[in-house]
């Protein structure tokens, strides 16, 4: 190890902070756009040319918010639990190659801050902690409110990381290898979301979850616990959990780009090493525009009914696309396109969980009503 590889380590652990966090910024600016434009709105359009400038604005006013701290609350979590949630999100991504390697000043540089062997188990390591922070604001904060957005936080990230678990094991099968820049080579000539398309699909349902976002938001659900873990949060507190949440969604985005849709791979970008880190952020934008469009469609869904999609149908499906694909490759040593029964057998399999669980998630209270009405008549 020598100074040169410090300074290379630091160099790029500053520019993927910072890079986060003016991405942060900015997202907010294209949530709300996205938004407007599909409910019919104008959308943020004074501060600066165009309403470039709202982040901006929205930063300086939490900054000079007033911070308010609960008399009976326990100080010290209380003010550790916002830094305790963002933290992990920042380091999440140091195992995601953005591109390929460059060579610079007669170094062969690396487009990750950490090239490890193990990058997938990295990332589910740092994904199972994030929930502290949450579970301790919550806890912290000596509200009933807040205290029950934590314990929904916790009893959701156990439900929905098993499903994650397993959308993860596809694309490692398929590389061979833990290592995100293997498993990015491995696509070269075909995107893992084609051999795995319910493995995509387990994989980003779980992140909406795993993010809290709509409409698996239920720890911060507005008509029922106020603003849930964060509702005695203000000013700089409350707008890292805010950071925290958007960096997630850059992060999960990211991911599944290099997962599932080949990550910085793309046309000519052996010739033309640059053009990878621009496919890369191509893809996660339409990704994180997925993300919006599902928050701007789809309804907040009952809290028993998200742990009964969770156990009842994700997490069975992805133990499936697990064993399918395990059998498939096994037999694609055998007969040459025995890797093409993958798709096939996974979306059968899709298909016949959803019809014999079309009964199961939340069946209580509309069978209750169903009853109710035919006793009626």
């Amino acid at each position: 190890m020598d100074a040169g590889l410090i300074l290379e380590w630091v160099i790029k652990s500053l520019l993927m902070v910072f890079g986060l966090l003016g991405a942060f910024a900015y997202l907010t600016l294209y949530e709300r756009k996205a938004l407007a434009r599909i409910q019919a709105r104008v959308g943020p359009n004074r501060a600066g040319p165009g309403g470039w400038l709202q982040p901006i604005a929205d930063a300086v006013k939490l900054i000079f918010k007033e911070e308010l701290i609960p008399s009976s609350a326990f100080r010290l979590v209380f003010i550790l639990a916002p830094v305790i949630t963002v933290v992990p999100a920042l380091i999440i991504l140091a195992v995601v190659p953005f591109g390929p390697d460059v060579i610079l000043f007669g170094r062969r540089i690396s487009m990750s801050v950490a090239d490890v062997n193990v990058g997938v188990l990295y990332i589910m390591a740092i994904a199972s902690i994030s929930v502290y922070g949450i579970v301790l604001a919550g806890w912290s904060s000596n509200n009933k409110y807040a205290m029950l957005g934590g314990i929904r936080s916790s009893a959701q990230m156990i439900s929905y990381e098993l499903a994650l678990g397993m959308a993860f094991i596809g694309p490692v099968l398929l590389a061979g290898s833990m290592s995100l820049m293997d498993i990015v080579e491995a696509q070269r000539k075909v995107w893992f979301v084609v051999y795995q398309p319910v493995g995509a699909f387990v994989f980003w349902i779980a992140t909406l979850a795993e993010v809290n976002r709509a409409p698996f938001d239920m720890p911060e659900a507005e008509q029922e616990l106020t603003a849930g873990y964060h509702t005695e949060y203000s000013g700089l507190k409350f707008s890292l959990f805010f950071m925290a949440e958007y960096i997630k969604m850059i992060a999960v985005s990211a991911i599944a780009a290099t997962l599932f849709f080949g990550g910085f791979r793309g046309p000519f970008v052996d010739a033309l090493p640059w053009m990878g880190p621009i496919y890369f952020f191509v893809k996660v934008v339409v990704l994180l525009f997925g993300m919006i469009w599902v928050r701007a469609t789809l309804p907040r869904i009952r809290y028993d009914r998200l742990m009964s999609f969770g156990w009842k149908i994700l997490f069975p499906l992805g133990l499936l696309n697990v064993f399918i694909t395990a059998v498939g490759i096994v037999l694609a040593d055998t007969f040459r396109y025995a890797i093409w029964l993958i798709p096939v057998a996974s979306l059968s399999a899709f298909w016949a969980v959803a019809w014999l669980a079309r009964g199961s998630v939340g069946t209580g209270e509309a069978s209750q009503v169903r009853r109710r009405l035919s006793f009626n008549d």
